[in-house]
């Protein structure tokens, strides 16, 4: 596509982006100029050093490769640093490692700009040949470190084969004394190119080019020509490729043999080709394993086939003419082509063409078939070739049988094949336009060709190929030539790019629409469409079937083949994502067509839907469904029923979809898991539809359905749980709505007390898939269903949430109701002095609010993690909505610690450590702080808050950030309200494991204490906030430990530093006295942060120093070494850090023993050393306790 089609096709914004996509791309020149001069003058220095080297080339590489999509950008450049590099090689005085270190930037350069190109800069004077030739025999072929030195010497060596004298000149004296003492210039090339065309890596590859300047040069050709290729043939006959050494001989052999016969003459080859091709077949190539081989076998095969022909341009080819863009899309243009049947056809030159190429056709015809891309490609470029020399009549049976390819007995490999076969000679004008009556059928179908293969399909290269050859027929053919066809092949192009599963088909046939538009002028819409369609709109699969098709079904010339393209292909595609899109696709589009739609496709939709296959089964039930509601839109703008629309038969076939399923059975097993879904689909689209079904048995049938499949929701895979839950809810909210309500707007009572009763009753059910779908069951349920049955509903829902959050299981189950007590509360409204069985009302409101801030300290987790935030997920989301609705309604029932535990609480989930659930509290706490209509009443500090939290916060703060987040959190500390809460979260993320996390939160947090860290009164009051916290948390571990180490991390700052100064502090106290109380815990990492804080404990004077150190040197002896061993280590450190802990006198040994000490040894061993050290400090023995010999003695 072209950058300013690009530009224009970009969605609405994003042009800015297009720009710098183009600026990055597309590169104005070689910019790295004097980079790329003193990379090179470099190398003379660094040679030597193999890393500095390396690192060279390395860069060097990275400024080549921006050029690997413009690599004639360096045409202007490439003398001069070609000049710069040969000159280091040609230097007598250069090492070895020099002149490889050149080499490999020559290769760099070679391989960006093509050897094609790059060898022709190459030197080829006559003073060039001995030097270049010396360097290659001296090459180790064997040597994997120099293989781009050999690579390069071969091109270089294949240029000096140009020079117009012959190579015997070059010789000089051969003799001495009748002795030859070195051999012939001829001799050794050719002994230079036979080594290499066995050699490994890339210079097996350039010695074929070596091969093909050489061998055909005059000189050589009548001395060596004949034997080299008796000795390819034989190498070839030889070889049995079972092995890496003899595969590698295979394909020196044949490149070598295809380059001389694309490069030679046709009159010197002739006699060799019959020669060749008995040979090729004979060896059978074309069923080796390789697809290496069989593409040069391939390639080769063609080069015989135009050695066979002589060279000639078919005077009967199609030439369409002119071929302007800008004259195709100019309104005054008039087609001015050339007939097919010209003058020169009759003057056309009669000769027979040589059995052999027959032969070579068929080869090339079976290579169309091959399973390698590669080789059908190279399969398709020869018979293009071959057949622009064959005669018309021959040239149209070899057209015929690559046509043959397109049967559905063939394999996709045909297929693609047959497409690349086929524009290749659309291409050439090979392809007639009366064949084009039997070619775009067949191209049709291939853009639809899609073959299911186990769990997947394939056909997806088949229709890339197919719209490539929309993509060259659009280029070949005359518009008027295509006119007949334009509708088939429009449409075919369109559906592609919208509705093919692949993204590469999408863009590929966008592409090739676009091309069409642009070339033949002829396609309906065309400029509307490409402009709609482009290639970035079709890169998303939903805008195209939900948005992009819509806008081109508008198109009464593209409406009818899009429905049907749905149908026929999408509707009972294997994949069901697929079948889903196509099915909203067709709701969409039955405005185009309702009555298409009502008369015509819903019966055959109706047929489809009770049939066998499972597919189609499946997606027409949808479809069904989504196209009844669609009707149903359609006749209330007109203020119609969805009756007048559908026939009778079809509104019975409708209902009785369920019947014939439950009959058949097919509700059970790997089927039941798409039927199921589907039926309750159809239900909820019937049911919005509003039809007359009232009272009819099938609604009891419907909700026997859907009561079933709740209850065996755990027989299904889990991969479509999710889907059940949704589709069975949606459904039975919809049939409730519509089916369960009489003429005065109430429920009926019956059904009202089973459905409720059934469904809290599946509350309690062992299985959490029928708790979770029960739980959302009691969710959708409609206002009037609800009514008089609030408050059972709420019991129900409240106790199955304390039940088992009490036992840490079914949290999916309690996450669900948290969101279902939300949607009840929201169905009933608020009303301050309603009934608590029917309304959110005062009696009730702290009852709900309860329960939600509870819910939001579910902390469950399992082998999944954190499992418990899906819980506190939704009960903030929860607490949000009601709030919201109560603030507007009624807000006197919002009392001010109601307000001020949920504020507290959102502050609490906003400094956690997860960013995912950070950013959610975070954002819901602004919302709620910030909202105007409603204002939400008794915010605690809402002026401090304000200020803290800007309006602009709202849209500015990113919550996820962690170096945002935390800068704004640690601020609510300062108000005593928010204080408990905050340091709650705020200690899980400061002592947690998340680097981030922890670097910024304590970052933030000790910014803030440094703040208070002069103020006694603030500081005695966050130190005893510190306190309580962890006192309530002693037990849990989730806290207790982070809190340790943030408590530690505190210490080793000195905040506590205005407090050390008195002896015996109260805070060192209650410390000390609640790390005591975790002695006898097993978890290690407690204990270990417990022994950081004992450290950092030390700095406060008076007794209480004694009982730290004391504490200390009983876990020297605890029954874990790990504990041992890492107390002994930050005693070390502690005495090293406070030095007037120990007695100077003693200070070195008790360092001495502390760190020569073997602390993981048995304990008695370390009891006396523990012992000493007790002595040495002045602190008593502690005595062992017998109680429990596991703990600390």
């Amino acid at each position: 596509m072209d950058l300013s089609e690009a530009e224009n096709g970009s969605p609405e914004g994003g042009e800015e982006e297009v720009d710098a996509i183009i600026k990055t791309c597309v590169l104005g020149g070689f910019s790295e100029c004097s980079e790329t001069r003193t990379l090179i003058g470099s190398l003379p220095e660094i040679h030597e050093d193999d890393r500095a080297g390396e690192f060279a080339v390395q860069k060097f590489r990275v400024i080549m490769d921006r050029y690997q999509d413009q690599p004639h950008l360096l045409d202007p450049h490439l003398e001069w640093v070609t000049d710069m590099l040969l000159n280091l090689v040609r230097n007598e005085n250069s090492p070895p490692s020099l002149v490889h270190l050149s080499f490999q930037f020559l290769y760099v350069i070679c391989k960006v700009r093509g050897y094609k190109v790059f060898m022709q800069l190459l030197p080829h004077e006559v003073a060039d040949v001995h030097p270049v030739l010396e360097m290659i025999s001296r090459q180790d072929p064997t040597d994997l470190k120099t293989w781009e030195t050999r690579y390069m010497l071969l091109l270089w060596l294949s240029m000096t084969c140009l020079i117009p004298f012959d190579l015997s000149r070059l010789d000089g004296h051969l003799e001495s004394e009748g002795v030859r003492v070195k051999e012939p210039v001829m001799e050794r090339i050719l002994a230079v190119a036979k080594t290499y065309l066995f050699a490994m890596g890339s210079p097996r590859d350039a010695a074929p080019v070596l091969v093909s300047k050489f061998m055909t040069r005059p000189d050589v050709k009548q001395k060596h020509l004949g034997c080299f290729l008796d000795w390819s043939l034989t190498s070839i006959s030889q070889s049995s490729g079972d092995s890496m050494i003899e595969i590698r001989k295979l394909d020196g052999a044949l490149q070598s043999l295809a380059k001389l016969f694309k490069h030679g003459k046709r009159d010197d080859f002739l006699q060799y080709a019959p020669i060749v091709l008995r040979n090729l077949e004979q060896k059978r190539l074309s069923e080796s394993s390789e697809a290496m081989l069989r593409k040069i076998h391939i390639k080769l095969i063609q080069r015989l086939g135009l050695t066979f022909l002589k060279p000639r341009l078919a005077a009967w080819r199609y030439e369409r003419g002119s071929r302007s863009l800008a004259a195709n899309l100019s309104v005054s243009h008039t087609a001015a082509t050339v007939t097919p049947e010209t003058k020169t056809q009759e003057q056309e030159e009669d000769y027979d063409i040589p059995e052999e190429v027959e032969t070579v056709i068929e080869h090339l015809l079976v290579g169309l078939k091959d399973k390698e891309t590669v080789v059908r490609w190279s399969a398709a470029k020869g018979i293009g070739r071959v057949t622009g020399r064959l005669p018309k009549e021959l040239a149209d049976d070899v057209v015929g049988s690559v046509l043959d390819c397109f049967s559905f007995q063939e394999t996709d490999n045909a297929w693609h094949g047959g497409c690349l076969a086929l524009a290749e000679l659309g291409r050439r004008g090979l392809l007639l336009p009366s064949r084009l009556t039997d070619v775009v059928p067949l191209i049709m179908k291939a853009l639809t060709y899609d073959e299911k293969r186990g769990a997947c399909s394939v056909g997806s290269n088949v229709r890339d190929a197919a719209c490539y050859v929309c993509w060259s027929f659009s280029r070949a053919y005359d518009p008027k030539e295509l006119q007949p066809f334009v509708t088939q092949i429009a449409s075919a192009l369109l559906i592609t790019a919208v509705f093919d599963r692949n993204i590469n088909c999408r863009r590929a046939a966008s592409a090739a629409f676009q091309e069409n538009v642009g070339r033949q002028g002829t396609f309906p819409h065309g400029i509307d469409i490409v402009t709609a369609a482009d290639y970035f709109a079709v890169g998303m699969i939903n805008n195209c079937y939900l948005n992009i098709s819509v806008f081109i079904a508008g198109f009464p010339e593209y409406t009818k083949s899009m429905i049907e393209h749905l149908i026929s292909r999408k509707i009972n595609h294997w994949d069901g994502a697929i079948r889903l899109l196509a099915t909203k696709a067709l709701h969409n589009l039955t405005p185009q067509a309702p009555d298409y739609m009502a008369t015509t496709v819903l019966p055959q939709l109706l047929t489809t839907a009770v049939g066998v296959d499972l597919h189609s089964r499946h997606g027409a039930i949808l479809a069904c469904g989504e196209i009844t509601y669609a009707l149903y839109k359609v006749a209330l703008r007109s203020n119609r029923t969805v009756m007048d629309l559908i026939s009778p038969e079809c509104v019975d076939a409708l209902k009785n979809i369920h019947n014939l399923l439950h009959e058949r059975k097919q509700y059970r097993g790997f089927g039941g898991a798409l039927m199921r879904p589907a039926i309750c689909s159809l239900i909820e689209k019937l049911s919005l539809s509003k039809m007359p079904f009232k009272n009819d048995p099938i609604i009891t049938a419907w909700q026997s359905l859907i009561d079933d499949t709740l209850k065996t929701l755990h027989l299904f895979s889990s991969g479509v749980k999710e889907d059940f839950i949704v589709s069975v809810v949606t459904a039975l909210s919809a049939l409730c709505e519509e089916f369960y309500q009489d003429q005065e707007n109430q429920a009926d009572t019956q059904i009202q007390d089973a459905l409720i009763s059934q469904y809290l009753e599946g509350l309690m059910s062992p299985q959490l898939l029928t708790r979770c779908g029960s739980a959302r069951a009691l969710g959708c349920l409609p206002r009037f269903m609800i009514h008089s049955k609030l408050k059972q509903i709420f019991g129900g829902l409240e106790q199955m949430c304390a039940v088992s959050q009490k036992e840490g299981n079914f949290t999916e189950a309690r996450r669900d109701a948290v969101r279902s007590v939300a949607q009840v509360f929201l169905k009933t409204g608020v009303c301050p002095d309603g009934s608590p069985d029917s309304v959110l009302c005062s009696e009730n409101v702290v009852e709900v609010f309860s329960f939600l801030l509870c819910s939001i300290n579910d902390y469950t987790t399992d082998s999944r993690g954190d499992i418990g935030a899906w819980v506190r997920k939704a009960a903030m989301t929860s607490l949000q909505e009601i709030t919201l609705m109560v603030s507007s309604s009624a807000p006197e029932i919002l009392s001010p610690n109601l307000v001020k535990s949920m504020m507290c609480c959102l502050a609490q989930q906003a400094a956690q450590q997860n960013d995912h659930y950070r950013a959610h509290a975070g954002n819901i706490f602004l919302h709620l702080l910030h909202h105007t209509e409603p204002v939400v009443p008794h915010i605690p500090h809402k002026e401090e808050l304000l200020s803290i939290f800007p309006a602009e916060t709202i849209t500015s703060l990113n919550w996820n950030a962690p170096s945002q987040a935390f800068k704004y959190i640690t601020q609510l500390l300062g108000l005593p309200e928010y204080q408990y809460h905050t340091l709650l979260g705020l200690s899980v993320s400061v002592g947690g494991i998340t680097e981030s996390t922890a670097h910024h939160s304590s970052q933030s947090l000790f910014a803030f204490l440094k703040g208070i860290q002069k103020d006694i009164d603030a500081l005695t009051q966050f130190t005893q906030t510190l306190l309580r916290i962890f006192k309530n948390n002693l037990q849990n571990d989730r806290v207790s430990v982070p809190l340790l180490m943030m408590l530690s991390q505190m210490l080793a700052n000195n905040v506590f530093e205005i407090l050390t100064t008195q002896e015996n502090h109260q805070v060192c106290v209650d410390l000390l006295g609640l790390c005591k109380e975790l002695r006898k815990s097993r978890n290690v990492a407690k204990i270990r942060a417990c022994i950081y804080v004992y450290c950092g404990l030390i700095q406060f004077e008076g007794d209480v120093r004694k009982k730290v150190l004391s504490q200390l040197l009983m876990l020297l002896c605890h029954t874990f070494p790990i504990i041992r061993k890492t107390t002994s280590g930050e005693m070390y450190e502690m005495l090293l850090t406070y030095n007037d802990v120990a007695d100077p006198d003693v200070l070195e040994d008790v360092l001495n023993l502390l760190s020569d000490t073997q602390w993981e040894s048995d304990l008695a061993t370390v009891r006396e050393c523990r012992n000493q050290l007790c002595d040495w400090l002045g602190v008593p023995r502690p005595r062992p306790i017998t109680k429990d010999p596991d703990q600390v003695s």
